[in-house]
């Protein structure tokens, strides 16, 4: 049960996290880092095992991923991972879409990890660049014209995507609302945008029915032609640069103290450059976990870890139940640098979900296979 006593019992740190000499800390808890907590102080690395069976991590770099969109404007995005509660995809869109899209199983949240361009929406139209996070209302009837080559992770949920309650942190945790950038209508013209034979195309992308995942209307008349609009359901572009990153000069913080947004069974986290731990004897890298109740999925965007550059474009999934955290190296290496760096620069987009997460084949097939 949970109680203000925390036991102690063999060989332990004098504080959480600090001190380490040589012992692996690895932490087993409930709840996502917020429930009942056990810190096992070990005398080996505990990500140091292979898997055999099918449940193991997965690291995929998204370069070596093909959406066939990226060849095919007519194309979809390429899925990654998929669960009861959502669906994480790939895009690599490179020219403009010849048709509408409306997500109808839940919101769309999507991290543009590079290029630039605008989000036609009913609502009016949004520019993205790196960094953006464009959120789209479930149902909202969109349409991507890139200018060149764009790269976005895209996190559909099958509820409502919200921003956490902001509690003892006050109104602007986790970010400035007055920082969203958010369309002004722009009724488009029946003669403006890709139409065919049948009309302007819209596509309704969802759960498969019957084997199908997608379900096409036909208009006769653009779909984006909202002359104005009122209420608080509406898209909007957030980009990480504006977002407020909790910091702790004692103690590295629980990975939900960067809280971005949530749904049921999804949470969304951005770890971005931050002051460092300045305590002596603080550990600055995330300890050893096994995040018993949820799947984790870290996407890199770039940035650095104490000097050592971070691999771009990586996607990692660490099945809950089963060990993860950084290299040993990565930790003495933070160790040794101690009194060399006094920032973190990472930038990494992190998806927890309390269901089990099941990879797609393109992710297993092109998996690095470090376990």
């Amino acid at each position: 049960m949970e109680s203000f006593v925390q036991l102690r019992k063999g060989v332990t740190p004098g504080r959480l996290h600090t001190d380490l000499a040589g012992l692996k800390d690895d932490e087993l808890g409930r709840g996502g880092f917020v429930g009942r907590t056990a810190s096992l102080y070990r005398r080996n690395d505990p990500t140091a095992f292979r898997s055999t069976g099918p449940l193991r991590p997965t690291d995929v770099l998204s370069s070596a991923l093909a959406p066939p969109e990226a060849v095919d404007p007519d194309g979809e995005p390429l899925p990654l991972f998929s669960n009861q509660d959502c669906r994480v995809s790939l895009s690599r869109r490179t020219a403009a879409m010849p048709f509408f899209v409306r997500h109808i199983d839940g919101d769309l949240l999507c991290f543009t990890h590079a290029g630039s361009g605008r989000i036609d929406t009913e609502f009016g139209p949004l520019d993205y660049r790196p960094g953006d996070w464009i959120y789209l209302p479930k149902a909202c009837t969109w349409r991507q014209l890139p200018d060149g080559e764009s790269t976005l992770l895209m996190i559909e949920a099958t509820d409502e995507f919200r921003v956490p309650p902001p509690g003892a942190l006050g109104r602007h945790f986790p970010f400035d609302p007055s920082q969203l950038v958010i369309p002004e209508p722009v009724a488009f013209d029946d003669d403006a945008g890709p139409t065919g034979e049948d009309g302007y195309q819209v596509r309704l992308r969802h759960r498969p029915v019957d084997g199908a995942d997608t379900t096409t209307l036909h208009y006769p008349h653009h779909p984006l032609d909202v002359v104005g609009w009122q209420g608080d359901n509406f898209p909007f572009t957030f980009n990480i640069e504006d977002y407020n990153v909790v910091a702790s000069e004692r103690i590295h913080l629980v990975p939900t103290a960067q809280l971005f947004m949530q749904a049921t069974g999804v949470q969304v986290m951005n770890f971005l450059p931050r002051p460092a731990e300045t305590a002596a004897g603080a550990e600055r890298v995330p300890w050893y976990h096994r995040n018993v109740d949820f799947d984790e999925i870290a996407f890199f965007h770039g940035g650095s870890l104490f000097g050592a550059p971070m691999p771009a474009g990586l996607i990692s999934h660490a099945p809950q139940g089963i060990h993860h955290g950084a290299p040993e190296r990565v930790r003495e290496r933070a160790r040794r640098k101690f009194d060399d760096f006094d920032r973190v620069d990472w930038s990494v987009i992190a998806i927890d979900t309390r269901r089990r997460l099941v990879p797609s084949a393109a992710v297993l097939a092109n998996d690095l296979g470090q376990h």
